[in-house]
């Protein structure tokens, strides 16, 4: 018996492929967009944060209330310095007035112990003696000699300073010529009612390390020496138990 085969043939409309290609398009770009949304790709704000163009604003805020506060820093610091500096100055004058204050209370306590009633008579007599560096090997000396003995009569004589002290390892002295570097040096004259003051200068050798200074001096009242420790000497009239003398009018 012979078997029948039926055969049907469907014909797909061009539109109805078209359609069905469009709405697989459509599914993976609906995919595509929600990714790019939840990433934050394309909407920043679909996450719940601020935009770029709102972190930018702030960025400029804050760096202006940065520029803002070094400015003010700025200023504090200058005029703190200019606080310092004042307060430097105000300190560094009230310690130049008290020293200037105790050097004429010395000054006239030196006066009154000088012509004062009360002082003790002596003839020639050296006060004090200060040597300071003049650099190099060279010092400055400023002796004051003194007397209340004769006191409507002048002191007058002449002043020779001599410096002991080691050089290579021996005891030696620079007499008055070898300080001044001048063979037969004049000595320093004074001449004085109460008191004076002799200045001057001199010099060291290099390999010599100088002990003691010996004052001396010869006049109508005859002869003095005197002999002083260099450190002492080098700490000067402002030294302990030392006064220093005024400047003689």
């Amino acid at each position: 018996m012979p078997v029948s085969t039926a055969f049907e043939i469907v014909r797909r409309r061009p539109d109805s492929v078209r359609r069905q290609f469009l709405r697989w398009l459509l599914a993976a770009a609906a995919l595509v967009l929600s990714y790019a949304l939840g990433a934050g790709w394309l909407w920043p704000d679909a996450l719940g944060g601020p935009g770029v163009a709102e972190l930018e604003a702030q960025i400029v805020s804050l760096n202006e209330e940065l520029s803002n506060a070094r400015q003010r820093n700025t200023l504090l610091k200058r005029s703190d310095d200019v606080s310092h500096a004042a307060n430097q100055q105000l300190q560094q004058d009230i310690e130049s007035r008290d020293e200037r204050i105790a050097a004429l209370e010395a000054d006239v306590s030196f006066y009154e112990r000088l012509v004062g009633g009360s002082a003790q008579r002596q003839g020639l007599a050296v006060h004090s003696l200060n040597v300071s560096s003049a650099g190099q090997a060279a010092y400055r000396y400023q002796l004051t000699l003194t007397q209340n003995l004769k006191k409507t009569q002048l002191s007058r004589g002449m002043m020779r300073l001599s410096i002991e002290g080691m050089s290579g390892g021996k005891l030696t002295t620079l007499d008055w010529d070898a300080l001044l570097d001048t063979p037969q040096a004049p000595p320093a004259p004074f001449e004085f009612k109460y008191f004076q003051q002799i200045e001057g200068s001199f010099t060291l050798p290099a390999d010599f390390t100088p002990l003691r200074v010996l004052v001396r001096t010869e006049g109508e009242a005859g002869k003095l020496e005197r002999s002083i420790n260099w450190e002492d000497a080098v700490a000067g009239p402002e030294s302990p138990g030392a006064v220093s003398a005024p400047t003689q009018p």
